[in-house]
């Protein structure tokens, strides 16, 4: 499934086959360097890795800036996963007046709030006479390179 959503793209997760590729299971140091590994016999599926439910994850990749702050660009890929119940503070795709948005979940006493994580953009309230959904809640980030001039 594909979006026009101004912040969104989201898409279904291929777990047609498996995907196995070479992993550094002793870690990268972001110290001082290391003797490099002659081989790397690990490897990693991210497919199972990252997702525990394929039949309700989703990827969706950042068009927006609202969740600047909490470290999501534009260009990031997201996990999301549907079948899971969304708490205070979640992250979440949610589904509001015919769009889709991400924003921090906030619950209150009488109301829902969506929450950016950048000062640019005002908090949503959900009300009563909204057309909403919480739609999956994000359980990865993974980040796109950004070069350093």
């Amino acid at each position: 499934m594909m979006t026009d959503n101004p912040e969104l793209e989201i898409s279904s997760a291929d777990f047609s086959e498996e995907l196995a590729l070479p992993f550094a299971d002793h870690g990268v140091r972001a110290g001082f360097p290391s003797p490099a590994q002659d081989s790397m016999s690990e490897s990693i599926d991210l497919n199972r890795e990252l997702v525990h439910h394929p039949a309700t994850t989703f990827y969706a990749r950042v068009v927006g800036d609202s969740m600047l702050e909490a470290g999501i660009e534009a260009g990031d890929i997201l996990v999301i996963d549907r079948s899971l119940e969304p708490t205070n503070g979640d992250m979440v795709v949610a589904f509001i007046d015919g769009e889709f948005t991400l924003k921090y979940i906030k619950k209150d006493k009488d109301c829902l709030w969506l929450q950016p994580a950048n000062d640019r953009y005002s908090p949503i309230k959900v009300t009563a006479e909204n057309d909403f959904t919480v739609w999956g809640v994000v359980t990865y980030s993974i980040k796109k390179r950004r070069k350093i001039l």
